[in-house]
């Protein structure tokens, strides 16, 4: 077989050697056929993640299926990309490609526990992604089929990463002992996939009739937000952030902790946006891929504030008691159109120089470099979510007057019942910023401003008039 090159140049466009191009790989059918299937499996991974993200109260776990839901959408849009290229319409994306492998994913989401959950996730179907991918590499001409090589390629980066997150997760909540419970379980959902023939369909099928077990009696999406103990105080409200940042009497160095805070209170958002998706299945996939950024970049915001408490020497679940009144609300007293309309509504709000820039000179005027690049990034994202919801919802409502008008009749009809949550025992409404200021000033090394620490940051002597900067988006 020829194998020289011109001068010694790389063949083949560096791609791979001539040896490597001359097999004689997959045919279009059989790449077509994989290639459905890996789309099915990151399509329902992302359903899991969003679906789970909710009613999950682990934060860290809520934080990491906001990324995997994430990156589960990206790769699916470029599956579908490449198959379109592929073969005429109709292609059947929507189209379940098996039924032993769909029942595989819905036991997964009908898991009662968080720690079957990701049992079902990172010790079953992640990996069986991740083996799928490298084999339609391994076995696929890299010339021919060479865009799919690249889908496939970036695709597996990203689950790699995914499977070594949920490795380390397995090990912190299901080591030893613990993990040998769950066998049975784990044993069904290795039947349910070789029954499929794997994942993508390759390995000989197993014998039986696929049987239900945690699915049987159908699976209802929760959108009660819930939250683990550390947040011990979660409808508390005593505390209005805006009021103190948008005080120009006060110093600039201690509002950094007011916007830490409002960026880890960003945790509720995920939360609204999951349920969004959860119960418009119907919407273009381009809209889920959007939808899905918006709700990746979110938690990322949560995560800027839980770095500035930690950059700040502050443990932030001893002072501040991060509350879900937001999400809870808007998820339980409003259909998800209405809930994306309060969303549009706020990020439209966000745009003005009294919204984002204001924070991001806030952050600069403190001296703090971290709450600067925090709020300078949280800008440019709410510019993207803007145009998200411009191109989704404005597009959905007919204009943006009628967007707006809408959104904003949403959000004034929303009850967050300061009161009832005092009457009836939820909460104190205690004011904890006076403990974390003196913290941080001892931390610092400040001494403390009496005029800071009396500072009546109290929600509800401040409601009326501060409602359009009550906000947690």
């Amino acid at each position: 077989m020829y194998t020289n090159s011109y001068r010694g140049l790389p063949p083949l466009a560096g791609m791979a050697s001539f040896e490597q191009g001359n097999k004689d790989g997959l045919s279009v059918d059989d790449c077509v056929s994989r290639l459905k299937r890996l789309h099915w499996a990151f399509r329902r991974l992302h359903q899991i993640f969003v679906h789970r993200l909710v009613s999950e109260p682990v934060y860290e776990l809520k934080m990491g299926f906001s990324l995997h839901a994430h990156y589960c959408a990206d790769h699916a849009a470029a599956l579908r990309s490449r198959i379109s290229e592929m073969r005429e319409p109709p292609l059947g994306l929507d189209v379940v490609p098996d039924a032993a492998l769909d029942l595989f994913f819905d036991e997964i989401l009908s898991t009662p526990t968080t720690e079957l959950l990701l049992l079902g996730v990172y010790g079953h179907a992640v990996p069986a992604l991740k083996q799928a991918l490298d084999r339609h590499l391994a076995e696929t001409n890299p010339v021919v089929d060479h865009p799919s090589i690249r889908v496939c390629r970036f695709a597996l980066l990203e689950v790699t990463e995914m499977a070594d997150y949920g490795v380390r997760c397995l090990a912190s909540l299901l080591a030893g002992e613990t993990r040998a419970q769950y066998q049975a379980a784990e044993q069904g959902l290795e039947l349910l996939l070789a029954q499929a023939g794997g994942l993508d369909g390759t390995a000989p099928r197993a014998a039986g009739t696929p049987r239900r077990n945690f699915s049987a009696l159908g699976y209802r999406f929760d959108p009660v937000p819930k939250r683990d103990e550390r947040f011990s105080d979660p409808y508390n409200m005593g505390v209005h952030a805006e009021a103190f940042l948008y005080d120009l009497v006060m110093p600039a160095d201690p509002k950094p902790l007011m916007l830490f805070y409002k960026r880890l209170r960003e945790i509720d958002v995920p939360e609204v946006i999951a349920s969004i998706l959860a119960e418009t299945p119907e919407k273009p996939w381009a809209y889920t891929v959007d939808l899905t950024r918006q709700l990746w970049d979110e938690a990322r915001h949560a995560m800027m504030g839980e770095i500035g408490f930690l950059r700040a020497g502050i443990r932030w679940e001893d002072f501040v008691p991060v509350n879900f009144t937001w999400s809870l609300a808007l998820n339980t007293q409003l259909t998800a159109l209405e809930r994306h309309g309060v969303l549009y509504f706020i990020e439209q709000g966000l745009m003005p120089k009294t919204g984002k820039r204001f924070e991001w000179e806030v952050g600069l005027a403190s001296g703090d470099s971290f709450a600067a690049l925090a709020q300078d990034y949280d800008w440019a994202d709410e510019v993207l979510h803007a145009r998200i919801g411009r191109d989704w919802f404005v597009k959905q409502m007919g204009d943006s007057k009628t967007a707006t008008t809408y959104g904003d009749g949403c959000w004034g009809r929303v009850l967050i019942d300061w009161e009832k949550y005092r009457t009836e025992g939820l909460t104190g409404h205690e004011n904890w910023w006076p403990a974390l200021y003196t913290e941080w000033c001892r931390v610092q090394g400040h001494v403390v401003d009496p005029a800071v620490l009396a500072y009546d940051t109290n929600y509800s002597a401040k409601r009326a008039d501060l409602r359009e900067l009550s906000t947690s988006a």
